[in-house]
C-alpha cells in the first residue's frame, strides 16, 4: 500500500472520529460461532435475558462442579462474541466456581446495535442475571473484566451500586480517552493528532471516575508488551483503584494470562478467587 492509499485511510479515520464521536471504534461485534464448548467438553447452559431498555441479550452458563463456590461474571473484549472468549474463564467451572459469559448487544446472538451507553447497561443486566443463575450467592459474585470488557465491567457495577466479592482487570485501560490517544502516539502518522480523542472520544463511563467506589479486593493484570492497551494504561488503573489491591506483570500478548499463560497463573488466580469468596 503507498503512501497516499495510507493517508487517504487514515484522514478517512480521523473523519470519523470528528462526526461520530468515535465510541463505536471501541466496538468490533461478530455474528459468527468461533467455537461451540460442547465440543471442548464442557457443559453449559445458553441463557436468554433482557437489557433495561428490552434488547435481547444471550449468554451461556458453565456450571461448576459440585456444589459452587462462587460465581465469575466475564465481560468479554470488544472484538468477535463469547464463542471466542469463553476459553479464558470456562476452565473455572471444573474448578469449582460457576461461570456466566454474556454478549453485549450487537455481539453474536443479542439484539440491537453497540453504544458505549447500551452495553454499560447491558453489563448490568448481566450482573442482574447472575444473581438468578442456580447456586448464586449475592456475596460471592466475582467479575472478570478483560481490556474493553474490563471498562463496561467498572462502569456497570460502580454505577449500578453492585458489591462484587473480588474485582479482576486483564489489559483493562484507565480512560478511553487516554487509551486511544495512546495508541495514536504508537504510529508517526498519527502521532501528530493524539490529541484528536479529548475532542471526539466520549468520556463517558470511563474506568477513572468508577475504580474509586469499588472497595472489593482487586487483581490487575498486564504485559509491559501489551500492543493493544498501552501498560502505563492499566498501571494508572491500578494506581487510582483502592486496595485491597494486586499487580501481575505478565509475560507478554493481550489478554494472555489464562490463554497462552494459563499453567503459570491459574494456582495463584484460583487462591485469589477462593480468598475473595471467603474459601
Amino acid at each position: 500500500m503507498g503512501i497516499r492509499s495510507k493517508l487517504l485511510i487514515f484522514f478517512s479515520f480521523l473523519a470519523a472520529l470528528t462526526l461520530t464521536g468515535c465510541t463505536h471504534l471501541f466496538f468490533q461485534p461478530s455474528g459468527n460461532i468461533f467455537s461451540d464448548p460442547a465440543s471442548d467438553g464442557f457443559k453449559y447452559e445458553a441463557i436468554k435475558f433482557a437489557s433495561e431498555d428490552g434488547t435481547g441479550l444471550t449468554g451461556m452458563f458453565f456450571p461448576s462442579a459440585g456444589i459452587p463456590l462462587g460465581t465469575v461474571v466475564h465481560f468479554h473484549g470488544n472484538a468477535q462474541n463469547m464463542t471466542a472468549h469463553y476459553p479464558y474463564s470456562a476452565w473455572l467451572a471444573k474448578e469449582g466456581f460457576n461461570v456466566f459469559i454474556f454478549d453485549y448487544r450487537g455481539y453474536g446472538a443479542s439484539g440491537g446495535i453497540a453504544t458505549l451507553d447500551g452495553v454499560v447497561m447491558d453489563g448490568k443486566a448481566a450482573l442482574e442475571q447472575a444473581l438468578k443463575l442456580p447456586g448464586a450467592d449475592p456475596r460471592k459474585i466475582v467479575i472478570l473484566g478483560q481490556s474493553l470488557g474490563g471498562a463496561i465491567a467498572v462502569a456497570a457495577a460502580s454505577e449500578a451500586g453492585f458489591r462484587p466479592a473480588g474485582l479482576v482487570l486483564e489489559g483493562t485501560f484507565n480512560s478511553y480517552r487516554q487509551v486511544a490517544s495512546a495508541v495514536m502516539r504508537r504510529h508517526w502518522l498519527a502521532w501528530p493528532f493524539s490529541w484528536l480523542p479529548y475532542l471526539a472520544v466520549s468520556a463517558r463511563h470511563s474506568p477513572s471516575d468508577n475504580i474509586a467506589s469499588l472497595d472489593c479486593p482487586k487483581l490487575f493484570i498486564h504485559s509491559q508488551k501489551d500492543t493493544r492497551v498501552p501498560f502505563p494504561q492499566g498501571r494508572k488503573l491500578y494506581e487510582a483503584a483502592p486496595g485491597p489491591k494486586q499487580l501481575w506483570i505478565v509475560p507478554g500478548g493481550h489478554i494472555e494470562a489464562f490463554g497462552a499463560y494459563r499453567e503459570n497463573y491459574a494456582p495463584a488466580f484460583l487462591e485469589f478467587l477462593k480468598s475473595a469468596v471467603g474459601k
